[in-house]
């Protein structure tokens, strides 16, 4: 590990802790009944192609300590086949954090943890795999309403096991 990953991995974990940490100091001012503030979204995803199939769904929720500040759990199921060759199935769960800079800029942590179950069709001569491949995503976005789209950087990208094929990544995030 270099020096500069570790002061990457200790930086994130500080931001982690501060927004949690002011979420908590929120919450104890809020007045409000708990389920006032909760908001559910997620995300459904659908992949085609030439002998492939993939799908997501991805259910949240948050809870907004004020205008600024919002914390969640989400979790995630992905099944994909492409015929021959391979199928996987990915379960796991996420933590998020939201800041709100001003109503239009959000800003966002994400720790989320997938355990990968990867099967090899019989005529590939490769082992099948079996991990937890674990994810912080830093992101920045626009905010409208209940809309967020922005992109996020996986601070802790292993080419070799992460699920997606980029440290960067779009998302378009809903809650309502």
């Amino acid at each position: 590990m270099t020096v500069t990953s570790f002061l990457n991995k200790k930086l994130c974990l500080s931001f982690l802790i501060i927004l949690s940490l002011a979420g908590a100091i929120h919450a104890q001012q809020n007045k409000n009944s708990f389920w006032n503030n909760v908001r559910f979204g997620g995300g459904l995803g659908l992949s085609f192609g030439d002998g492939f199939f993939g799908g997501t769904i991805a259910p949240s929720a948050i809870y907004e300590f004020d205008n600024a500040f919002a914390m969640g759990l989400g979790l995630n199921a992905t099944f994909n086949n492409e015929k021959s060759i391979y199928k996987s199935t990915i379960l796991g769960g996420s933590l998020i954090g939201l800041f709100n800079v001003i109503n239009e800029v959000q800003l966002s942590a994400e720790f989320e943890q997938l355990h990968v179950n990867r099967r090899y069709d019989v005529n590939i001569n490769l082992d099948d795999d079996k991990y937890w491949s674990p994810a912080l995503f830093l992101g920045i976005g626009y905010r409208n309403g209940n809309v967020t789209f922005g992109i996020r950087y996986d601070v802790l990208y292993d080419a070799d096991k992460s699920i997606y094929i980029d440290p960067w990544a779009p998302f378009v995030r809903f809650y309502f």
